[in-house]
């Protein structure tokens, strides 16, 4: 089973996009998506968990992962799968 997966995106974010199919490419069949873009508050409420204004903000089980550049470089470290499916 794979880890709870949550990601700050907006309507039109390539990077959100491709985070996404990164994801189900590695096995996960279900994102938890929280849309910044439809309510302000959400937006700021983003920022202040992560420390970040951009999107995608990813979490992996209570691992704040970052963006897409960052879950891109995880994958090519190796420690991606890891996260994905814990023991």
């Amino acid at each position: 089973m794979t880890a709870h997966v949550l990601m700050y995106s907006t309507g039109v974010c390539p990077y959100c996009v491709m985070a996404e199919r990164l994801l189900k490419a590695k096995g996960v069949e279900e994102i938890e998506k929280i849309r910044v873009d439809l309510d302000p508050t959400v937006r700021e409420a983003m920022m202040l968990k992560t420390g970040r204004r951009t999107v995608p903000q990813i979490y992996i089980g209570e691992t704040h992962v970052g963006g897409f550049d960052d879950l891109s470089a995880l994958d090519r470290a190796g420690k991606l799968q890891g996260l994905l499916f814990p023991d």
